[in-house]
């Protein structure tokens, strides 16, 4: 008979809530990073795991459950961290239904959840959740520690750290545990075999041009945590400290030199929060990749900021396989921007803008609508902007107060009304509400985000740059892209039965 397996993580489902009818076609399918660096972690302790992603087998929560009472692991981790920072907190509403399938399958289960959220918020997860254990931390160090315990038997919890649990006294919350340093060596996510590689698929917009290329598909990280305080970022709620982590930039090279070897990975994310930062890491990245004699074949795309790209490097990004740069654009007033602890000027981010493109790299403006400064006149601006700067891809976003950044801890402390469900922290969901400013109410927000996505991409300049650049084909699939209209509560839209 076959040992009982160690560790069954779960990486949950739940497209459909976070992005409505987007999610089926247009969304990005990502391997999960966390699941990954939990994984390697734990197998290189000793322990047996498995990976179930429900996202990228589109496993309901019925079937979810089925499957972890089948496998009867000693503990199950729901890892709730999403592709970006945002992301875990719009994930809790099918990570807390999935929870509550396993019990009802399995009751004694052990269940640990984990994520950004969880970190925001620990003791409330395991208050509301159908969970034993939750995690203020990044989570291996609490996962590793956790089994060890239970493999022991030990009734007493208090020496795990980053541990939230439940005694007879109520819940405890134990220290965090401190960050993992050894990037290379403990946080490597090696761990691929784990996962259905065939699943996963790169967001649209990345493929523009050749919508065939967005499988197969990888994410993969270069470093951890972010320098900068953003009011609206949650980034460094896991980490407790802005403190900045990176990997060697030989272990990303040989990573992504094996994913185009044994899978065939031509199309990647860099998950960083703000890859392009260190100008000595960017560059031995950039140069190991450069000279892959396939670096020609290589779709990337990143996260940067204005202030952080350096233009001297750009045609090393570009030869590098750097095909995407997202700039965090944020607001066109320059109060709301100061506001939001973005200091660049306009004409900073139009020479940028053109010098990325100069150099052959496309990109993705992000826009935020309803920050604390913002009214309809500021809102007007960010769009004009956008509209000028007419970048090859944008992303329009609500002001969210996040649990775990400073606009959450604003918004509570000052009694703002926050979102009903933890779906409605989602920017593209049936029940989003983002903040409302002193000038405007939460409605009016929402309305003026949608309605800048359908002007920005509908607008026939776009559409000619577009199919200048990419071709009819992408014309076409941008107008398809556009004429989809997200439905909102908020709005007094009915909800669209699926």
């Amino acid at each position: 008979m076959a040992d009982p397996l160690d560790l069954l993580l779960v990486n949950p489902g739940g497209r459909e809530k976070v992005y409505q009818q987007l999610g089926g076609d247009l969304t990005a399918i990502e391997p999960p990073l966390w699941c990954r660096l939990i994984a390697g972690y734990a197998l290189d302790r000793g322990h047996s795991v498995e990976i179930i992603d429900s996202e990228a087998l589109g496993l309901g929560v019925d079937a979810l459950a089925a499957e972890v009472a089948a496998r009867a692991p000693r503990l199950v981790g729901m890892v709730v961290f999403g592709h970006q920072p945002s992301a875990s907190t719009q994930q809790m509403a099918s990570a807390g239904e999935a929870c509550t399938a396993i019990k009802a399958a399995a009751p004694d289960q052990p269940i640990i959840i984990v994520g950004g959220h969880v970190s925001a918020l620990p003791e409330r997860t395991l208050a509301e959740e159908a969970v034993d254990y939750a995690c203020n931390g990044e989570g291996p160090a609490t996962v590793h520690q956790l089994l060890e315990a239970l493999g022991r038997g030990d009734a007493d919890l208090a020496t795990v750290a980053g541990l939230v649990w439940r005694d007879s006294e109520g819940i405890r919350n134990n220290p965090a545990a401190p960050l993992i340093t050894d990037m290379d060596g403990d946080l490597h996510g090696n761990a691929w075999h784990l996962l259905p590689m065939p699943q996963y698929r790169a967001n649209n917009w990345q493929c523009f041009g050749d919508l065939g290329a967005r499988q197969p598909y990888a994410s993969i990280y270069t470093s951890l945590g972010c320098p900068f305080r953003c009011s609206f970022c949650c980034i460094n709620a896991p980490f407790g400290t802005n403190r900045y982590r990176m990997r060697s930039p030989a272990a990303v090279v040989a990573e992504i030199d094996m994913l185009y070897r044994e899978h065939g990975v031509k199309t990647f994310k860099i998950i960083d929060e703000m890859f392009v930062l260190d100008d000595r890491h960017v560059t031995e990245i950039c140069n190991g990749l450069a000279a892959k004699p396939y670096a020609p074949e290589l779709n990337i795309w990143a996260y940067a900021r204005i202030d952080t790209v350096r233009p001297e490097r750009l045609d090393l990004l570009r030869r590098a396989g750097m095909r995407w740069l997202a700039l965090g654009i944020e607001s066109g007033s320059a109060h709301v921007r100061d506001g939001a602890e973005k200091s660049f000027g306009q004409d900073d981010i139009r020479e940028i803008v053109r010098l990325i493109q100069g150099a052959g790299i496309s990109v993705i403006g992000n826009y935020i609508f309803g920050l604390p400064d913002d009214n309809l006149e500021t809102m007007r601006e960010t769009l004009d902007l956008a509209k000028e700067l007419n970048c090859e891809f944008a992303n329009f976003y609500s002001a969210m107060a996040y649990p775990g950044s400073p606009l959450y801890a604003m918004a509570v402390a000052n009694g703002w009304d926050l979102p009903e469900s933890w779906s409605g922290y989602s920017q593209h969901s049936f029940d989003c509400r983002p903040l409302p400013t002193d000038k405007i109410s939460a409605a009016e927000v929402l309305r003026f985000r949608d309605d800048a996505f359908h002007e920005y991409f509908a607008a026939k300049r776009y559409l000619d740059m577009a199919t200048q650049k990419f071709g009819t084909e992408t014309r076409r699939h941008i107008e398809e892209m556009s004429q989809a209209r997200l439905k909102r509560a908020l709005l007094g839209d009915a909800k669209t039965t699926p």
